[in-house]
């Protein structure tokens, strides 16, 4: 996300962004987009997100890949672009079946690679639009939002409201059965009123996908644009639950001392229901199980005549959460006695948990086949992240405990020839900043690989509504929050592949950034992954070593301005970074650990 925020400053799109976000929020509709989505800044920031995200290696029908585009200069580019919508007409969309948890295989649409960029030009002018009218608790496919926010959000209706029913609703094939009609009608009544751009849209629903024809409903998986359509689908029905309940304006006067819920309570016939939503998985949480069915029976019908949407009978149900569990989102929910209330007792899902040894055993075979410091960094890389995503369950240690024991007999018998089984003595910064006992483990190399069992709660929050991208206050607000995320930029570093480095360099570049919080030991600034850059002091060619104590944590451009000998190159990141007198002679004193004169 920070990296998003830079780009947009880059190309001087955050002011339009804002614009477009505030004229939506009062209510206002726009007609001319079409201008804004072809101006060469956006078309520039659509290449270079696209750029920089994985799947730009992927090849679509064409063949090419972001690499195609790589050596062409900015006005060759935005000009291919502009002329390939003036008489738009989207090619192939390569069809991939990808394998899911269960066995079966989802199918994905992978449209060509200028089509990619041309659907992020449109994401990013139409999403501030549509974020300005989304319903606060819809957390799919949104920016900033997670699985742990809707989570919380669960936690939060069953605690602090005492509510125990919930409706699951299961939607059947919800991507493979939108109506193109119905949500371009959507699409206007959320104020995107520009014909061209709904024309254009329309196109790009219709793309006729390789091998199975052109299609006439659905939202493909895959493409850049389809998440934030689908959210536009069940916008409609986001809002009407909200407004049965919720949102429902009502002229009653509150004279007795009632507030607007209790009054609705004890003066309406309507049905009480909060919705939780992450893309077409979602609850509705009610107080009676009368209320419940209720709803079950609205929403099955809403869906129906509303939607053009169909549920699966066999997976959609209402559950009363004191006596059976529901499942969301890889957690399986309970509402337990503890003391004179029920709270939420929630777990990984044994579905999450199955997946989890699987995918497991296939990383211990790896190492076992090819044990190298990479695939020990991308093992320890699994570990926080099924750790970080677990977590938010208030009974994760005694699942993870299990796990670890199932897995045991494997890693011992796996890896006994190709690592030493012993309890760190000196763990590295990396190792004891996430775990605080040294279990016995296995060590590959240099480094130790992280005990599946030793992972505790961690109390998840709701998502602070104030959070976004497309305000000034939004951003410096996002700014504090993600500051000092040193786990999960951790994990980045140890999947990134550093070729011709030393066993002792990967590991000691990972325990330092750790020791030093993710910042940049010459300005203190936190670094997301992609700006961390790992200095020698005395540089190899005089002799430095990879050892800890050589290494520092630089930003990548303060890197770039150690090293630089050329005058404009200087002269470039100097203007570019306006560095403090104090972060100058920070940076002449590396220079001349390296034999550099002083830029000062």
């Amino acid at each position: 996300m920070q990296a998003q925020l830079r780009y947009r400053e880059y190309y001087g799109m955050t002011e339009k962004f804002d614009e477009l976000y505030e004229i939506s929020k009062q209510g206002t509709s726009h007609k001319h987009l079409y201008d804004t989505i072809v101006t060469r800044e956006n078309i520039i920031l659509a290449y270079r997100t696209i750029k920089n995200n994985k799947g730009s290696k992927t090849a679509g029908s064409d063949g090419r890949t972001i690499k195609d585009f790589q050596d062409w200069n900015e006005d060759k580019f935005v000009r291919f672009i502009q002329k390939r919508l003036e008489n738009y007409q989207p090619m192939k969309v390569r069809r991939v079946l990808v394998p899911k948890p269960n066995g079966d295989k989802r199918p994905l649409g992978i449209p060509s690679m200028s089509d990619r960029i041309i659907q992020q030009a449109f994401k990013q002018v139409l999403e501030p639009i549509c974020e300005a009218r989304f319903y606060n608790h819809s957390y799919g496919f949104r920016p900033l939002r997670s699985t742990h926010h809707a989570l919380s959000r669960v936690n939060s209706l069953i605690n602090l409201s005492q509510l125990h029913y919930v409706v699951d609703v299961d939607i059947k094939g919800f991507f493979d059965n939108v109506n193109h009609t119905l949500l371009l009608k959507q699409l206007w009544n959320l104020g995107i009123q520009d014909r061209k751009v709904l024309r254009l849209i329309s196109k790009m629903l219709k793309a006729e996908i390789d091998g199975e024809g052109i299609p006439t409903k659905g939202t493909p998986q895959g493409g850049i644009l389809s998440p934030l359509l689908s959210n536009v689908v069940l916008h409609d029905l986001d809002m009407w639950i909200y407004g049965q309940w919720e949102g429902f304006q009502t002229q009653h006067t509150f004279n007795k001392g009632y507030n607007k819920y209790v009054s609705l309570k004890k003066f309406s016939n309507l049905k009480e229901g909060y919705i939780v939503r992450y893309a077409d998985d979602f609850k509705i949480l009610c107080r009676t199980r009368q209320t419940a069915e209720r709803w079950f029976h609205a929403v099955k019908l809403y869906l129906k005549d509303r939607l053009k949407l169909d549920i699966s009978p066999e997976k959609s149900q209402v559950i009363n959460l004191r006596k059976r569990k529901s499942e969301f989102l890889g957690f399986s929910i309970k509402a337990e006695r503890k003391g004179k209330k029920c709270v939420a007792f929630t777990r990984p899902s044994k579905k999450k948990m199955e997946q989890y040894k699987e995918d497991g055993r296939k990383r211990i075979i790896q190492i076992q086949k090819s044990p190298t410091v990479q695939n020990a960094l991308l093992y320890n890389s699994w570990v926080l992240g099924i750790h970080n995503y677990s977590r938010a369950a208030t009974h994760v240690f005694p699942e993870f405990n299990k796990l670890a024991y199932a897995l045991s007999k494997t890693l011992f018998n796996r890896l006994k020839k190709v690592g030493k089984y012993e309890r760190p003595k000196k763990p590295p910064p990396s190792y004891s900043k996430f775990y605080k006992t040294t279990y016995k483990t296995h060590k590959i190399g240099r480094i130790y690989l992280y005990p599946i069992t030793d992972v505790s709660h961690k109390n998840v929050m709701n998502f602070s509504q104030h959070l976004t991208t497309y305000t000034k206050k939004g951003r410096d607000d996002i700014h504090k929050e993600l500051r000092g995320d040193v786990l999960i930029e951790i994990r980045r570093l140890m999947m990134s592949n550093i070729t011709n480095r030393s066993i002792e360099y990967m590991d000691n570049r990972i325990s330092r950034y750790s020791m030093k919080n993710g910042k940049c030991e010459i300005t203190g600034e936190f670094l997301p992954a992609e700006l961390v850059h790992c200095h020698h002091l005395v540089p190899t060619g005089l002799g430095g070593t990879d050892e800890f104590n050589n290494l520092r944590i630089l930003k990548k451009d303060i890197h770039i301005l150690v090293h630089a000998v050329d005058v404009q190159t200087i002269k470039k990141y100097i203007d570019k970074l306006r560095p403090s007198s104090e972060v100058i002679n920070k940076i002449d004193n590396y220079r001349k650990m390296c034999n550099l004169e002083p830029i000062s």
